[in-house]
């Protein structure tokens, strides 16, 4: 439901708005912590023609949950939804996810592209630059992913195993089960921008409700779960193997040469966010996100990429 709030506060600053023919985004942002952090995320990526989703931990404390209330009480186009208690490796992230999409399809038709982030998420990119590249690539997936078995066979015992998502943990008694027959599974992450299209495939469509089933009952699924539906479906035709954010570990930055050679990436790249920006990241890597913001994305063949990646793998 939309949050509302009987306490009047000023209204925070806001993004650009935007007119003209590019495709709108719904966002679903998953958050627990971090206010501050989240806010200044956010005010990046508001418009006031798009659609923001918020979903908030239901083991977040009671000031925090009251905090984003408040806060996003005066944006008409941002929406509360209802609380679950995310268990690390578990289903319910991805339980969430889909209720994230099938809650925005109901609030409007008028958007194009499903994302979504996390509340440590920041935009690399206005919302014009990475609106003009979903236009001009639309109708693509991006996610990342891996044919499981051949890349990471080390992963399988998390789908081959049957796993019970508890209140707080995963429970340690697991037994081993038959994978999903005439299925191959898929590896990536958890990051991704979807079409219109595929979201009311993934949530309408009984044959994914064959893959909830199943992957209801394995460890991490939200690394695999969405890969594995769409690469066994025809909409592994439109999947660019990218997810398109950069990655931030402070275990990187050693040395002054590698935040250069970091910074290097991204001017190179085509990443739209990045991930894990917070007042501890080098100064020098949160001074080029923000003099780099409105700089256009450089032209990269992302099918040419693809081929490139492809090559790589398979040698």
């Amino acid at each position: 439901m939309q949050a509302f709030s009987p306490i009047p506060q000023p209204s925070p600053r806001i993004s650009e708005s935007h007119s003209g023919p590019h495709v709108r985004i719904a966002y679903f942002i998953m958050i627990h912590h971090k206010p501050e952090v989240f806010k200044s995320m956010f005010e990046k990526i508001y418009t006031r023609d798009q659609f923001y989703l918020i979903h908030i931990d239901k083991k977040s404390k009671q000031e925090f949950i009251e905090e984003i209330q408040l806060y996003i009480v005066h944006f008409p186009n941002v929406y509360i939804l209802d609380s679950m208690n995310i268990v690390s490796g578990g289903f319910n992230i991805v339980q969430a996810e889909l209720n994230a999409m099938e809650f925005l399809l109901n609030v409007s038709k008028e958007w194009d592209y499903f994302i979504n982030l996390s509340g440590e998420d920041y935009p690399l990119k206005s919302q014009n630059i990475i609106r003009k590249f979903l236009t001009t690539n639309k109708g693509r997936n991006y996610l990342f992913y891996y044919d499981q078995k051949f890349y990471r066979p080390d992963t399988l015992k998390r789908i081959q195993n049957h796993f019970t998502e508890l209140a707080y943990v995963i429970s340690s008694f697991i037994y081993k089960r038959s994978f999903m027959k005439d299925v191959i599974p898929y590896i990536g992450g958890k990051w991704f921008m979807f079409t219109r299209e595929t979201c009311l495939f993934l949530t309408n469509n009984k044959m994914v409700m064959d893959f909830e089933d199943y992957y209801l009952h394995t460890f991490l699924p939200a690394d695999s779960f969405f890969q594995t539906v769409l690469m066994n479906t025809s909409f592994n035709d439109i999947i660019v193997n990218d997810d398109k954010r950069a990655v931030l570990e402070t275990s990187f930055f050693q040395n002054t040469q590698n935040t250069f050679n970091y910074i290097q990436s991204l001017k190179s790249g085509n990443q739209l966010f990045i991930r894990k920006v917070n007042k501890k990241t080098d100064e020098s890597i949160r001074k080029y996100i923000e003099e780099s913001y409105l700089t256009p994305l450089p032209y990269i063949n992302e099918v040419e990429r693809e081929l490139k990646r492809n090559n790589r793998q398979n040698n």
